[in-house]
């Protein structure tokens, strides 16, 4: 069973990298991430894939993290707080109760991820998504229909931010990505790696139900009105989901559901 250690005190050091975790999240440099909520540590310590450092939850919650906690290390501190001490350290009102403090890996490069892809392989490419509800959404569905990886470009909002791992249930914590320096790099990874390249825009020649699942596919979405650069839509096949005429489109994370969700039957 992990420490179990009782913090008194908002000052108290020992969870210092807990504290103001809304202005933490957008200026983090310690090399470490916070994962929120009871399902998402479930996730991060199941998977393995994320190294914990703690968890910081209400004393009343404890109980019910046994059965997770189980699955930690054994050295693993868990800190236990009221809800006003727990409050004044997150710096706003922690209803779901339980944060964890993971560390982030070394950055992967993008063509050793796509070198190391099954043959069949299915996975998402993304382009200039700034949202993190949507990065989160998208994980979630990548999750939900077995997509191999996510190859995400630097105009991206960064998957380890405390929402978009929420937002994705753990999805973020499952599903294997990677972040190229631009497009481009995207592009000449897949090229090399063999991948169908699909463009998802409202003006695809094809529409998604003609594309067959089984070959080595990945589908580009890009940020929401402007979509992904012309440059390039030039270099690939544009793939569209049909909708009601007279309605301009779709959400990018309901688009790549019904995508995923056409391909994933591999």
């Amino acid at each position: 069973m992990s420490s179990i250690i009782h913090i008194d005190s908002a000052d108290d050091p020992l969870i210092s990298g807990y504290r103001n975790i809304r202005d933490r999240d957008l200026a983090r440099n310690d090399g470490l991430f916070i994962a929120e909520g009871k399902v998402v540590l479930r996730v991060l310590l199941e998977t393995q894939r994320f190294e914990p450092v703690s968890v910081l939850a209400l004393e009343n919650r404890l109980e019910g993290l046994g059965e997770i906690l189980a699955a930690a290390p054994a050295d693993l501190p868990v800190y236990i707080a009221d809800a006003s001490v727990m409050d004044t350290i997150a710096g706003f009102h922690m209803h779901r109760g339980v944060l964890a403090l993971a560390r982030r890996p070394a950055p992967q490069p993008v063509a050793r991820l796509v070198a190391a892809l099954p043959e069949n392989a299915l996975l998402v490419a993304l382009v200039g998504i700034s949202n993190h509800d949507n990065i989160g959404g998208i994980f979630r569905n990548a999750a939900a229909f077995g997509a191999d990886a996510v190859l995400l470009d630097k105009t991206c909002c960064d998957p380890l931010y405390r929402k978009a791992i929420r937002v994705s249930v753990g999805g973020v914590l499952k599903v294997p990505f990677a972040t190229a320096s631009n497009w481009r790099e995207l592009c000449l990874a897949l090229d090399t790696g063999g991948f169908r390249q699909l463009a998802l825009t409202p003006s695809g020649m094809l529409d998604i139900s003609e594309v067959s699942p089984g070959d080595r596919t990945a589908l580009y979405f890009g940020t929401e009105g402007e979509g992904l650069p012309a440059e390039l839509m030039a270099r690939m096949e544009g793939v569209r989901i049909a909708i009601s005429p007279g309605f301009d489109s779709l959400n990018v994370a309901a688009s790549s559901a019904i995508a995923l969700h056409r391909l994933s039957a591999r």
